[in-house]
């Protein structure tokens, strides 16, 4: 059985860095994994993506240059450092893998196949 487990989230102050993690479990076939968020009554929004064969990351202009995606393929983990929190990051973050995942459709949620349960993500000023 595979799966994906998020970890990192907190309450941190504006401005400040945190790192979240995404475990994975099993052997989990993917051609990409990502981050998503999504803040109660309103869409899921793509955060960054990472190309999980050749490590290219791609990212919401949003979080551009504040963001940054990576991985420990060996350990079947993905990160995303986030720096310079704002409030509007206040949200919960949830990674995602998808096997036939490609750079044209790697902003849609509904193109993964597994989800991680999410990890709330609270910036106070």
């Amino acid at each position: 059985q595979v799966h994906l487990a998020e970890f990192g989230g907190g309450s941190v102050q504006a401005g400040a860095s945190l790192r979240l993690s995404c475990v994975g479990s099993g052997r989990i076939q993917s051609t990409f994994r990502t981050w998503f968020r999504q803040a109660p009554g309103k869409e899921r929004e793509f955060v960054a993506a990472l190309s999980w064969t050749h490590g290219d990351p791609y990212y919401a202009g949003s979080v551009m240059g504040r963001f940054t995606i990576s991985r420990d393929a060996a350990e079947n983990t993905m990160y995303l450092q986030m720096t310079s929190l704002q409030h509007e990051d206040t949200v919960v973050y949830y990674c995602a893998a998808g096997r036939a995942v490609i750079s044209s459709n790697l902003r849609i949620g509904a193109a993964y196949a597994l989800w991680g349960r999410g990890t709330q993500v609270t910036v106070t000023s």
